[in-house]
């Protein structure tokens, strides 16, 4: 076949499953919450326990939860890595932001510049998210607002 009738190849499903959760963390970052309905399941499993009691299920507990962490710490994440393999993606990324607004449990504004990292697992199925499993700096997080403190050495 000559190179003016072959056709470019199709990127592969890790690629284009790599692709979306790029999109993910990018329409996040752009506060645009609505952009959830395209990319993640109805059904989504976040195997995470919640941030904060009393979220719905699924895709709109997920939609609950970054509107409020949106509206109180607005910020942006960059990816670090990305490892794809079969209908998984792990994502290395750190979270950067400022904490300008209340958090539920009472957590005034500190107006504290924040930084977390994370470890990110993101199941896809027909091109949408559908399930999430995360290993997150918690602990650094709290510190960083003043929640806890940790004992000096």
């Amino acid at each position: 076949m000559s190179p003016e009738s072959s056709s470019p190849e199709s990127p592969s499903p890790e690629t284009e499953n790599k692709s979306l959760v790029r999109r993910f963390y990018t329409e996040l970052d752009a506060g645009n919450v609505d952009a959830m309905d395209d990319l993640v399941a109805e059904d989504y499993v976040d195997h995470n326990p919640p941030p904060f009691p009393g979220l719905a299920s699924g895709r709109a507990g997920l939609k609950q939860a970054f509107g409020i962490f949106w509206d109180a710490t607005p910020g942006r994440h960059e990816i670090e890595d990305q490892v794809a393999e079969g209908d998984k993606v792990v994502t290395r990324l750190t979270a950067y932001g400022r904490h300008d607004g209340e958090l539920p449990g009472g957590l005034a504004a500190t107006g504290r510049d924040m930084v977390q990292t994370a470890v990110s697992i993101h199941r896809v199925q027909d091109g949408r998210l559908v399930e999430h499993w995360s290993a997150r700096d918690d602990l650094g997080l709290l510190v960083q607002l003043g929640v806890i403190s940790m004992p000096s050495g």
